[in-house]
């Protein structure tokens, strides 16, 4: 864990394994939610403790090297001492075990390493790799089996070839001893181009499969209908991200505003597009709190 004193008050970043485990005994979720600059994370932060809720900051390889792993880092730690609720700092889609051994450095408290995209065998190893390192520094560890496509993948109709398989699932996460296991039961990252569908019969199978050693996570959360979140929470879902619509928000925000005025000061122009995130993400936050018995 990472603490950060604030005044009298400590806040930590959390491994994201704790958040999980809690979100699983409630029969509710957590809203993963990617912030890409300062504006966004305030964005986060704001929704979070509107909702009272625990999340988990995440950001891509890009960001990290947008930002700079170090100042995202800080920012994490600073957005911990605001939030009233824990919350862990994620990597997202980490390729490799180098950049997962630099964010664990860097204070990192949860990471991905996605070998979806590698044959069976190669990503069960990879992943144990780093689970191995991760956990000697107290850090949750998500992998990724099956893969979750991208809005052009799915377009093209392939989106099925890639989905999950049960027994798949449950041989993972008995040789990875990951903490969260992202699936692909029909979700897609980007902007969907029809209508989504998700396989919950699927999902029910993986649940079975694998029990409550793992949380199960839903990629490509933005554009997926709320009955469908909320389905897919009930189903078994414990993590789900969102990224593609918050960027959305914050962009046309800031186009709205450019378009309507001349003014330069960055304070006032990001300010709107601030707000527009908080709402998007707080209503995520909300979906993700539904509880309920599960299917």
């Amino acid at each position: 864990m990472l603490t950060v004193h604030a005044g009298e008050q400590t806040r930590q970043l959390v491994a994201s394994g704790s958040l999980l485990a809690a979100a699983q005994r409630s029969q509710s979720a957590v809203a993963a939610l990617n912030f890409y600059n300062a504006e966004t994370l305030i964005a986060l932060i704001r929704a979070a403790n509107a909702r009272r809720a625990s999340i988990i900051l995440q950001t891509t390889e890009s960001t990290i090297n947008y930002l700079g792993i170090g100042l995202v880092a800080a920012m994490a730690r600073s957005a911990a001492a605001e939030l009233d609720a824990p919350a862990a700092l994620h990597l997202d889609h980490g390729g490799s075990y180098e950049l997962a051994e630099r964010c664990i450095e860097a204070g990192y408290t949860s990471v991905m390493f996605d070998g979806s995209k590698l044959p069976f065998s190669e990503n069960c190893a990879q992943t144990r790799r780093v689970v191995e390192l991760a956990h000697a520094h107290g850090v949750s560890v998500e992998g990724e089996l099956g893969h979750v496509a991208h809005n052009d993948e799915a377009a093209a109709d392939k989106i099925k070839s890639f989905y999950t398989r049960s027994e798949d699932a449950a041989r993972f996460v008995e040789e990875t001893e990951v903490d969260a296991l992202a699936i692909a039961i029909g979700t897609a990252h980007g902007f969907y181009k029809g209508e989504v569908r998700l396989d919950f019969e699927r999902l029910d199978l993986i649940r079975e499969a694998v029990g409550e050693r793992v949380a199960l996570v839903l990629h490509g959360g933005s554009g997926v209908p709320e009955e469908l979140l909320r389905q897919a929470v009930a189903h078994g879902i414990t993590k789900i991200n969102f990224g593609t619509q918050l960027k959305d928000a914050f962009t046309r925000a800031v186009k709205t505003t450019l378009a309507d005025t001349d003014e330069i000061d960055l304070r006032k122009t990001f300010a709107p597009a601030i707000d527009a995130v908080q709402q998007m993400a707080a209503a995520k936050i909300k979906i993700c709190e539904a509880r309920g018995a599960r299917c």
